[in-house]
């Protein structure tokens, strides 16, 4: 585990968050867990885990927060904001601190677009992929393969 040095840590980071619209509840989160069971892409991605990202925040781990690119996994589905105890809405604590990211030079401008632009593209093929397993077709099949093979070039 790597040391943490009171010096290193920003003490108002915290309250930098917390008053921006959306995020006045984050220092409630007592890490009971339920955004990260909850959660499609902590599921899928063992080091997604949104109860670390608060911990990190409230101790003032600034940097080490807005340049992580955990901060950028979230589909923001708000499966956890529906289900917090404490009404942590970390969904949008994530749209506050992707926007501090980009604001403090840890992320492009466009970052936040080009998210949003995947999300919408990844909904798109679940949605083909999903009618093709009810309905087989070669065409749906080959429509979904030039659909991803054209996005992975759009991204390199």
């Amino acid at each position: 585990m790597e040391e943490i040095r009171l010096k290193d840590l920003d003490q108002k980071f915290k309250y930098d968050i917390a008053t921006r619209p959306g995020a006045g509840n984050f220092t409630r989160c007592f890490t009971c867990g339920t955004c990260t069971a909850v959660c499609p892409v902590a599921e899928v991605n063992e080091d997604y885990d949104p109860r670390k990202l608060i911990r990190m925040s409230i101790l003032g781990m600034r940097d080490e927060v807005l340049s992580s690119d955990i901060i950028w996994m979230c589909q923001r589905c708000y499966a956890c904001y529906a289900r917090c105890p404490q009404n942590v809405k970390f969904a949008d604590i994530l749209g506050v601190l992707r926007d501090m990211a980009i604001e403090e030079g840890h992320a492009d401008k466009a970052m936040n677009d080009r998210i949003e632009n995947l999300d919408r593209f990844v909904q798109d093929v679940r949605c083909k992929m999903v009618a093709n397993m009810l309905h087989p077709s070669d065409d749906q099949k080959k429509k979904v393969r030039k659909m991803v093979e054209e996005e992975l070039v759009r991204n390199e």
